[in-house]
């Protein structure tokens, strides 16, 4: 095994967006091979019952031989989305009776702060760089 090399691919570079009750993490990571892959994960923070919070969280595993492919379908969706249904949010997001309003004013807090914690901006996110 070379050194500085585990089992576990090694980050190199990580970006996050955070978007209302989900976080996403751009992770580069090396391979045992010493190339370079991209993981985006998708965090979901839940409450249980009692109050506690978990998160579900998401994988997916991009290689350099899919960056193209993956750039120009995600460039084609998310236009096809713009063009059909505008740039406004639209959310018919109806919240649960058990959830409380300091969840909802949690949610909402960026609202009127500056920097990346507003929900309702939108972020474009290039694969150019990668």
């Amino acid at each position: 095994m070379m050194e500085g090399h585990d089992n576990k691919s090694q980050e190199i570079f990580s970006k996050i967006l955070r978007a209302g009750r989900r976080t996403y993490f751009f992770d580069v990571r090396s391979t045992r091979a010493d190339d370079y892959y991209l993981t985006i994960t998708e965090s979901k923070k839940h409450t249980n019952e009692d109050g506690s919070a978990y998160y579900k969280k998401h994988k997916i595993y991009l290689y350099k031989e899919d960056f193209a492919r993956f750039k120009e379908i995600f460039d084609d969706v998310t236009k096809f989305i713009i063009d059909e249904k505008g740039e406004e949010i639209i959310s018919d997001y109806e919240p649960k009776e058990n959830e409380s309003l300091d969840a909802k004013e949690e949610e909402n807090k960026g609202d009127d702060s500056k920097g990346d914690s507003d929900s309702n901006s939108f972020t474009n996110i290039e694969f150019e760089d990668i």
